[in-house]
């Protein structure tokens, strides 16, 4: 939500520059608006293959839109988990799943320790996990910053057909103003979608995945530990040890 606000935040401030001085229907034009626009998707499709293509505007969105995880609280979070299966032991944890159904990662490494998965196994299947959404994050990022590279430069490309037409027709004046429209046009366009849409989504989106990618190592660790039925004390140190300083856990005083 903090991101569609900012981007829209940034399109109002241009719009009222436009207003300030002159109308803003000069600063639309189609021609200029299908070059940058299809132009920029066409482009940065060929850059991927037709698989990544189908999986990378979902995983963007869920990025995008992902709230981020405060790592304190996923710590106390296992450290309670942990605390729980020592006590009554692991397969008590079966009653917790459902509970966790809208963390699919910590809820898919809970049922492998309820299920009785030796650690060796449940660490592979684990890191597969982790590894594979960090592979398409990183495609979903890489998509942006292609996007974000494109855009301008088929904005330049705008330009030089609005010159070349511009210079061809400086007979009829006319047709200067139309030509110089797009060649200035796309300029615009592109770089307004490369620096106040892509660039700021990209960024966003990099962040999340970083936050997910923590978030995901801390629930893999505190499920290792579990399967293995160690003291919770022992868990909170290695949290504790992956945790930044003004986070770290204190869950037994």
């Amino acid at each position: 939500m903090v991101t569609l606000l900012g981007i829209i935040a940034g399109f109002i401030l241009i719009i009222l520059a436009m207003f300030e001085n002159g109308s803003p229907s000069s600063f639309v034009n189609t021609p200029s608006i299908l070059i940058v626009l299809l132009g920029t998707a066409v482009i940065t499709a060929v850059s991927f293959s037709v698989k990544d293509l189908k999986l990378i505007p979902k995983a963007i969105w869920q990025m995008i839109t992902y709230k981020p995880y405060n790592a304190h609280d996923v710590g106390m979070t296992m450290m309670q988990l942990a605390d729980k299966a020592r006590q009554k032991g692991v397969i008590s944890l079966d009653a917790t799943l459902n509970s966790l159904k809208n963390e699919p990662f910590l809820h898919k490494a809970l049922s492998l320790a309820v299920d009785g998965l030796a650690e060796y196994e449940i660490e592979q299947i684990l890191q597969r996990e982790i590894s594979y959404a960090i592979n398409l994050q990183s495609k979903s990022i890489d998509l942006l910053r292609r996007a974000a590279e494109v855009a301008p430069a088929m904005g330049l490309i705008g330009t030089l057909i609005g010159l070349v037409q511009m210079l061809g027709t400086l007979d009829d004046p006319s047709t200067i103003g139309p030509n110089m429209a797009v060649a200035l046009l796309t300029t615009f366009y592109g770089a307004v979608i490369a620096h106040m849409v892509l660039l700021p989504l990209a960024a966003k989106a990099e962040r999340n995945s970083h936050n997910e990618s923590v978030m995901n190592s801390l629930y893999l660790v505190g499920t290792l530990s579990i399967s293995r039925e160690e003291n919770p004390r022992r868990l909170e140190i290695q949290l504790n040890a992956m945790l930044p300083q003004g986070q770290r856990l204190k869950y037994f005083k």
